[in-house]
Order: structure tokens, then sequence, then C-alpha cells
């Protein structure tokens, strides 16, 4: 396949393998969120590969957090146990599968033992389309991003289960949620935030902003989809919308943004969290606070009539990161 045609090829599909060929620094990684029918078991899985500016730090990695305890651990492979399709998602480590449809896990080291495979059905996906080729719009047709951000499933069911050091959890009528990230590092700063665990299924958000450098100067993207009732609503900097109102402080994430058509009202309540391993250019650092024990009331409205609430309920089970220099998101 020709270099250009497989370069389109792979922006159209953001939840494919984007480092072949790739010189570092680069990483890429998958995050894989499963939570029990009952809620009670919160799993975070995080595949993915680093190649450092230093070879001796390049490696493969699994992630595993237990988002309802706090306890995470960081599985090593050598570079080589990795391995990628090109022309789907399908990615091996050592001998654990991730793809579109599951994951089958057989982790066993000094940190800890996973085992077992998880069955999705029914992924919402981000739709794609030439002039947005997924959740980043127009900006992932750019090669010299920082970062890449893809969300392969915004809602899904789970069946299957899991043995953790030992204990079996089913993971059966559960719901699930993917999304990935690649480039050179993550973000400066940024907040990003994710439930699809409210009263009513079938409804899920996912939101961040982020500090972008872009030709030598910097900007506050953000990028958010509430999926509600079949209808995916988009408030992104490349779509026009706007912040109206994002604070910040030790309890809460308030943010107000507007689209052309619609008010989204956030309010995350903030949790204890877990530093988990991020990528700079250099090394894998604890420099990511996360918790699964968040929760995130979500209000939408439509502009022209401020009565019209079209959705207004708490998600649980929430994904939150208030990270790096976030204080930069404040304009």
């Amino acid at each position: 396949m020709p270099s250009f045609t497989r370069y389109v090829d792979l922006v159209m599909h953001p939840e494919r393998y984007h480092g072949h060929g790739k010189q570092p620094p680069f990483f890429e990684g998958w995050y894989y969120k499963m939570v029990s029918a009952d809620r009670q078991r919160r799993i975070a899985i995080i595949p993915g590969i680093f190649l450092s500016d230093d070879p001796d730090r390049h490696h493969a990695f699994i992630q595993v957090f237990d988002g309802l305890h706090g306890e995470a651990t960081y599985h090593r492979f050598p570079p080589e146990a990795f391995a990628a399709a090109r022309d789907r998602l399908e990615v091996r480590i050592g001998a654990n599968v991730f793809t579109h449809d599951g994951i089958h896990l057989e982790i066993n080291d000094d940190l800890r033992t996973v085992q077992g495979d998880l069955r999705f059905d029914g992924v919402i996906g981000w739709p794609t389309r030439v002039i947005e080729p997924g959740i980043m719009g127009y900006f992932g047709w750019l090669p010299f991003m920082e970062c890449y951000h893809g969300v392969v499933g915004l809602d899904h069911a789970v069946a299957g289960d899991l043995t953790i050091d030992g204990a079996t959890t089913t993971f059966s009528g559960g719901r699930g949620y993917i999304e990935k990230d690649w480039g050179q590092s993550f973000p400066s700063g940024w907040v990003w935030m994710q439930t699809n665990h409210f009263d009513l299924p079938g409804t899920s958000l996912t939101a961040s902003a982020a500090v972008i450098p872009f030709m030598g100067t910097s900007f506050i993207g953000f990028i958010v989809g509430f999926w509600h009732h079949g209808v995916l609503h988009r408030f992104a900097t490349y779509r026009q919308s706007g912040t109206e109102r994002l604070e910040i402080d030790a309890s809460h994430v308030d943010w107000t943004l507007r689209n052309r058509t619609h008010r989204l009202h956030i309010l995350a309540r903030r949790a204890e969290t877990t530093p988990l391993p991020g990528p700079d250019k250099i090394e894998m650092g604890k420099r990511v606070p996360e918790t699964l024990r968040s929760e995130i009331e979500v209000r939408l409205t439509a502009l022209k009539d401020e009565s019209d609430v079209l959705f207004e309920g708490v998600g649980g089970c929430a994904g939150l990161e208030v990270a790096g220099e976030w204080e930069r998101l404040i304009v």
C-alpha cells in the first residue's frame, strides 16, 4: 500500500495501531474500562508501547488499575513482545490480546496474576468521516500534533470473567468503554472525564480539555461527546463550540459548554486518585492522577429554550483526571 494511501487509511481508522515505522519518541496506548453489573468491580486495562529518546527505556506495557480500591500495577514487557495488526484493532503483548470485540489476559509476574477473557457486544464507536476522522475532527489529519486521541467505544455490553490474584469476578451484564492515545507525549496539562453509568442505559459522556502546542505557540482545545437516545451531541474546538465556564477546585470540576444548538453543563465531583504512569518523550513517569470513583452531573438543554431539558442525570463509576499544569486551562 503506498505511503499516502496508508496514511489516509490510518487517519480514517483511529482505533488501529499508528506506530508501524515510527521513530522515537513515540507512544501508543489503549484504555479498556470495564465495570461489573453491580458496580463493585471497576477495572481499567491499559496496554501499550513506549519508544523513548533513550533506547534503553523502550518497552511494551500493560497497566491494571483497580478503580474501586485505587490499586495499580504496571507490567513491563520487552518491546519485541508487542505486535499489532495493520488492518484492524488487534494488539498482542506476549500472550495477551486486545481487540475491538474483547480482551484475553494472561499476566503472571511478581506483581500480580490476571487471567481471563472478556467479550464486548454492541460497541458504539465515534463516527468517522473525511472532514472529521474521529473525535479530533480535522486536527486528526495534521501529522505534527504532540498527542492524538481516539474513542473506540462510547458504550458496550461486557461478558466474561477475570481472575485477579486467585479471585474470580464476573463482568457479565456490565458495561465498558474504550479509548486510546498516541503520539510523542501527553499534554503539559489536561482535564479528562468519562462515564457511561447513568440510570438511563445507553447514555455516555466523554470530555477532555488540554493545552495543545501548535506551530510554536499553544491553545486550549477541548473535545466533548455526549451520547444519548442514539444521538451524539458534540462540543469541540474544531466545531466552533465554546466554553462558557470552567472552574476547578479541590472538590469539583464545573464546566459549561455550548455549541450552535445546545448547552451542556458538567459538574464532576473529584475523588481520591492513584498516580498512573504516563508518557513524555523520555520515560513513563507517574504523572496521571486517575480515579474511577467520581460522579458526574450532566444537564443538556436546547439553546432556543432553556426550559427544554433533553437530559439531566448523574453518571457514576466515573473516570476523572486533573493533571499537570491544569491551571493553564482556566482562561
